[in-house]
């Protein structure tokens, strides 16, 4: 490890993790210059960060540079990390900084792991809720909002941490006590290259003592018999067998880490359906890997209340339509299990879809389809599969724009759709193209639904 004190260390990106490794690099005494594209996120840091040496654009580590640590956005190719690749510096994320960091502590947390394609939120927000009903000094932190590095600094003694497959690109050496694979499909194949490279980083998160996997994903499977952990544990939304977590007459079962134990029913987890019961098993893993008793993983599950824009209902009008708004389904995967959890759906899709096919999704989920609305940048790949795969579905391509779109959309949407059905707001792809967020486009249709309707 390279030694901090006194070190030149780069920090590429302005946002909330480089100045948070900013911070904790000063705190450890080295000397720091931080660099973005934007000048305004740089000055923004200027009365924030005394000490730090401010440079906006660098396409090379600075004279001396020892050691660059990344946002996890940056991709291997760009010209920073290339530069300090081929100079021989080492490149890091913040994950690994605060995994070396915590690594010279007497007394260091425990790290509880989540990744997968979707669904990490919500774990880690339901293995917080458990590890708090256990009376644990814990914290959600990652990818989930919260640094990592903060919440070491903040001497947190539990870390129920949240990775993309961005940060365990660049977390080289992170080997939490438990890490948990929730499933695995196409998505940021732009960013790694391909799915292969994608794969392997997720699966860094099974190389600690404890590797947990989904059993209902053939990829994760293979990815968990691979693992070199000591002990490797699966779940399904099957009845378990001896070694796993599952489901049987309606509650959650441990036959992993208990002979034989009913811990919650499933009625009694939110988000309801399987997405939901999954997530709860993988993080029910995770905390009995680190020897929570069953009543807290009770409390903790009945406790949780799921974040914004995942399935939540907005409105019913007087037609009897719903209107759900699941604008996290961000990839093709997260859309088929939003799908799944309706028999008839109105479906506002598109935006970035980031190379990831949509071909399978539509093929298996269209007899759900009363119709579909699409917006953004490839709307027109999903209107192409819609037409090989569902040519009698309806469907109403609409131009680009801000959030006057979504209000036609969901007008369109509203007017393809019957008592009872469910306009489901479930894009499949990314909001970069027209919204700031994956939570502004959710506030938008929202917004529209409310406007509509009258509420």
């Amino acid at each position: 490890m390279t030694k901090l004190a006194g070190s030149r260390v780069l920090v590429a990106g302005a946002g909330v993790t480089g100045r948070s490794a900013a911070e904790a690099l000063l705190a450890a005494g080295a000397e720091v210059v931080v660099t973005d594209s934007s000048p305004e996120r740089l000055m923004a840091l200027e009365t924030l960060l005394e000490g730090v040496e401010l440079v906006p654009g660098l396409t090379e580590p600075p004279a001396g540079t020892s050691l660059v640590v990344t946002s996890p956005g940056w991709q291997p190719s760009s010209p920073l990390l290339a530069a300090a690749a081929s100079a021989g510096i080492e490149v890091i994320g913040e994950v690994e900084l605060a995994w070396r960091m915590a690594a010279e502590l007497a007394d260091p947390p425990v790290w509880l792991a989540v990744t997968g394609t979707n669904g990490k939120t919500t774990t880690v927000g339901m293995l917080e809720s458990i590890l708090h009903a256990a009376g644990a000094d814990a914290v959600a932190c990652g990818n989930v909002g919260l640094p990592v590095v903060d919440a070491l600094l903040a001497g947190r003694r539990v870390l129920a941490v949240e990775l993309s497959s961005f940060q365990l690109h660049w977390s080289p050496s992170v080997r939490p006590q438990a890490g948990a694979l929730l499933n695995l499909a196409e998505d940021h194949l732009d960013w790694h290259g391909g799915m292969d490279a994608y794969a392997q980083a997720k699966a860094r998160i099974l190389t600690g003592d404890v590797a947990i996997g989904w059993l209902d994903d053939d990829l994760v499977v293979d990815l968990l018999e691979a693992s070199p952990a000591r002990d490797r544990v699966g779940f399904t939304l099957d009845e378990p067998l001896e070694g796993q977590l599952g489901v049987r007459d309606g509650w959650l079962v441990d036959r992993a880490f208990a002979d034989d134990e009913p811990l919650v029913e499933v009625a009694k987890i939110r988000p309801a359906g399987p997405p939901g019961i999954a997530d709860a098993l993988a993080a029910t893993a995770l905390a009995r890997a680190y020897g929570v008793p069953s009543e807290a993983v009770r409390e903790g599950l009945e406790a949780f209340e799921p974040a914004a824009h995942r399935a939540v209902l907005v409105a019913v009008d007087s037609s009897d339509i719903r209107y759900v708004n699941d604008s996290k389904a961000t990839n093709p995967h997260a859309a088929v299990a939003s799908l799944r959890a309706f028999d008839s759906v109105v479906w506002i899709a598109g935006g970035l879809l980031k190379g990831a096919s949509v071909d399978e999704m539509v093929r298996t989920e269209a007899h759900r389809l009363r119709g579909a609305v699409l917006i953004g940048q490839d709307r027109q790949v999903i209107a192409d599969a819609l037409a090989r795969h569902a040519p009698d579905v309806p469907v109403r391509v609409l131009d680009t724009g801000d959030d006057e779109p979504m209000t036609v959309a969901v007008r369109a949407a509203q007017e393809l759709a019957r008592p009872g059905d469910t306009v489901l707001l479930a894009p499949a792809a990314a909001s970069m193209d027209m919204f700031t967020d994956y939570a502004h486009r959710g506030q938008a249709f929202t917004a529209a639904v409310q406007e509509l309707i009258g509420r």
